[in-house]
């Protein structure tokens, strides 16, 4: 926790790579906004699980506008426990300028892409993409089949969803730099499932390109955190998990094991 806190400083993108619904990886997570908090810094969260296009209703929700119920409702929450997402959401507070954002696409785009391609989205749709769009580097559309295309998706599909992942990718890089354009003196944490940011070729890369188009590459630094979930695992199995791929490189900046 030390060498993550030291790490970070106004300007600093954290990308936290998370186990989706693990509590211990949770608790982490809001050990790490108090600690950057300890340390006098703004600190601004992003997340995976709200969609930008629903800003206002997280608004809403992090003023006490609306109940926890109604946002609920109104984001279409399913699936995972929210009070395991909703006190990242909550934690930046507005009397000291800091943001809680959603910064990810509508899944009713991604379902599209994933089922038709990019080629049949609808006018309105192509409205809510990402300016300059691109896929993914080679590395992590490499990764990405390793992954899905053992019985996960089928072959002819495996174009479709590459494509739909980027768009994830791409979206929260794009909202992630538009915040950190007027924003160079907070520390913005995004938390996301972990295949978006191990090895850097998913977010963390969009990010770094996106920063460099605009310049911003100098002043602003990227750090990442892999939360790997290791119960279960043998000694040797842990090993690979935390060393450096021959192929793709080091899986984070810094490795968080859990579950041991």
């Amino acid at each position: 926790m030390t060498q993550i806190i030291d790490s970070v400083q106004p300007g600093t993108i954290l990308l936290i790579g998370e186990v989706h619904g693990q509590k211990a990886t949770h608790d982490q997570q809001m050990s790490i906004l108090e600690a950057l908090r300890d340390r006098g810094l703004k600190v601004s969260v992003g997340m995976e699980f709200f969609n930008y296009t629903d800003q206002d209703l997280v608004q809403k929700f992090r003023s006490g506008e609306i109940s926890e119920t109604d946002f609920k409702t109104a984001v279409k929450w399913s699936g995972f426990d929210f009070s395991l997402y909703g006190p990242q959401l909550a934690f930046p507070k507005a009397e000291r300028e800091e943001f809680g954002l959603g910064i990810n696409m509508p899944r009713s785009v991604t379902q599209a892409i994933s089922k038709n391609g990019l080629a049949s989205l609808k006018p309105d749709q192509i409205k809510l993409m990402p300016p300059n769009f691109e896929l993914g580097r080679d590395s992590y559309h490499d990764r990405f089949n390793e992954l899905m295309s053992d019985g996960h998706i089928p072959t002819d599909k495996l174009a479709n969803y590459f494509a739909a992942q980027c768009v994830w990718d791409d979206t929260m890089a794009w909202q992630t730099v538009n915040f950190m354009r007027n924003h160079q003196d907070h520390v913005f944490v995004v938390i996301v499932g972990e295949f978006h940011v191990q090895y850097g070729g998913g977010l963390p890369d969009r990010i770094a390109v996106r920063l460099a188009q605009d310049g911003l590459d100098s002043k602003l630094k990227i750090q990442t955190i892999s939360q790997v979930w290791a119960e279960g695992l043998n000694q040797d199995e842990i090993q690979k998990e935390i060393t450096p791929s021959d192929k793709y490189g080091p899986r984070a900046d810094f490795i968080s094991l859990f579950g041991l």
